[in-house]
């Protein structure tokens, strides 16, 4: 079934925001065509290119005409793809429909599926999200955004920096797959890396010398107690230990089959939510601690 939209995105696609939602971006036009390139070796390449090709022809307004060789339909396919991507939409639904009509009846052909696509918008940060049949704006999706974390202090190290990063990412894409558990246990994961962060820093007569999540956490708070910092470790230590128990998320040792509780969509969200608001104070207070 083709990807059905709002109609007037054909002509005015919603303004960036926290994501990409105008044009589609130059390095996820590039990792399209190299799933069509992974598509192609499933059969005589020219067709393939000239089967995609035509979708964005369509999408662009342009005429489809066969191009002479392989080597000229594949640089006509990078041209048109271009020209699709100067709309979000356009181009999203031009290349899933391509994807979907590929091949069709055969069960021994493959082409991109609505996980591998939604996984390119996710990566790239892309404001839309395939819900077969249709194209979702992510920012105006009824579910809460996630929580913008700010950017982690220079007194990390470089290598640290883009683990943070990485993660964060993964978490967001994990969500946007529906695979709510994942994410929980990514973000979790994410948060007991930045605990280890504290390790050795200056808290005032003494210095941070655990090596785990809560013996960092517990230290922290023995030479915080009374402020701000010391509730929101008692909460960061709360969500950590259910997130942890068998009973509770269960994301770290197994969940309980007859008590514990399964994680949903919207408690996968929040969870995911409050960790990346911790990991928001915290990595402040980090630098105000290197700082001191």
């Amino acid at each position: 079934m083709p990807l059905r939209f709002n109609g007037a995105w054909r002509f005015q696609p919603p303004a960036d925001g926290m994501f990409v939602n105008r044009a589609f971006p130059e390095a996820a036009i590039e990792d399209c065509v190299a799933l069509i390139m992974r598509v192609a070796t499933q059969g005589d390449r020219q067709q393939v290119f000239e089967h995609f090709k035509g979708y964005f022809c369509q999408a662009s307004g342009a005429t489809h005409v066969r191009s002479s060789s392989a080597s000229w339909a594949e640089t006509d396919l990078w041209h048109y793809a271009r020209e699709a991507a100067q709309n979000s939409p356009l181009f999203i639904e031009a290349f899933y429909d391509a994807s979907q009509a590929f091949g069709r009846g055969d069960p021994d052909t493959f082409a991109p599926d609505v996980n591998m696509i939604n996984g390119v918008l996710a990566k790239h940060r892309v404001g839309y999200q395939i819900n077969p049949p249709r194209l979702e704006h992510r920012e105006a999706a009824a579910t809460a955004p996630l929580v913008t974390v700010d950017q982690p202090p220079p007194t990390l190290a470089e290598r640290a920096v883009g683990i943070l990063q990485e993660s964060l990412n993964r978490s967001e894409q994990l969500l946007s797959q529906g695979r709510g558990r994942e994410a929980v246990q990514e973000s979790l994961w994410l948060l007991e890396t930045v605990a280890t962060a504290f390790r050795g820093v200056q808290t005032g007569a003494t210095t941070v010398e655990g090596t785990y999540f809560n013996q960092i956490v517990r230290e922290l708070r023995q030479a915080s107690r009374g402020t701000t910092l010391d509730r929101v470790l008692n909460w960061v230590t709360t969500l950590h230990g259910y997130l942890s128990s068998p009973t509770g998320g269960g994301v770290r040792h197994g969940l309980d089959l007859a008590e514990g509780v399964e994680i949903g969509p919207n408690e996968a969200r929040l969870f995911c939510n409050l960790v990346r608001s911790y990991l928001s104070f915290l990595l402040v207070e980090h630098e105000r601690m290197g700082r001191r």
